[in-house]
């Protein structure tokens, strides 16, 4: 699938939130490619939103979140790591965290960094996929657009799914603003399974029925 390019990730920040579920991630590590669907998002708002990192104003933890949409915004949490994407205009300060991802290419490599006895615990949180994938504060400020190791692709068209929306989770500010996006009855989605309207066996590109 092709690149998504700038003019994507200029989107408003929900309609970012929403449009990016089901879009590939592609993290390339020493020529050996991980590649998964994202799931799970969150959207963090630059205005009336104070859980979101950049609402008071830009500091050098924050200053990735200020620049081009379609940028990586990784911050590190309780010794593991948090992946967004900056979205909306260049100064705002919004974002979009990737809070779970369907692995589908380099799940050998993936396991050596997480290892895990169950598939969908590697990459069922956005602190577990930051771990499976290799993305720590190297990759904060990574362009998406231009770099040739880390990027997003566009959904296929065959995809099909409904997508859920809740309160966000895991946080303790703002709580209950309906920011969290999802891909209904995905097994990879975090948070509980009482969220979705249906049971949670609904894999995007792996076959099998993945075990919870």
């Amino acid at each position: 699938m092709p690149k998504l390019e700038r003019h994507f990730f200029e989107q408003p920040t929900l309609e970012l939130a929403q449009n990016l579920l089901g879009c590939p991630f592609v993290h390339v590590v020493d020529t050996e490619r991980m590649a998964g669907i994202i799931v799970e998002t969150e959207a963090y708002l630059y205005k009336d939103d104070p859980a979101c990192h950049a609402s008071k104003s830009q500091t050098k933890r924050n200053s990735v979140m200020f620049g081009p949409p379609g940028c990586l915004y990784v911050y590190s949490i309780h010794n593991r790591h948090c992946m967004n994407i900056v979205s909306g205009q260049t100064g705002q300060g919004s974002a979009v965290l990737i809070r779970a991802i369907e692995p589908t290419h380099g799940l050998d490599l993936m396991t050596t960094h997480r290892a895990v006895l169950k598939l969908r615990e590697l990459t069922n949180g956005p602190g577990k996929l930051c771990q499976s994938f290799a993305i720590d504060l190297q990759s904060n400020g990574e362009d998406l657009v231009k770099s040739k190791r880390v990027w997003l692709e566009s959904r296929a068209n065959d995809l099909h799914f409904e997508i859920r929306c809740s309160p966000r989770i895991g946080i303790s500010q703002a709580r209950e603003l309906p920011y969290r996006f999802f891909v209904d009855g995905n097994p990879f989605v975090s948070g509980r399974a009482t969220d979705h309207s249906r049971t949670r066996d609904l894999c995007l590109a792996i076959p099998q029925k993945v075990a919870d």
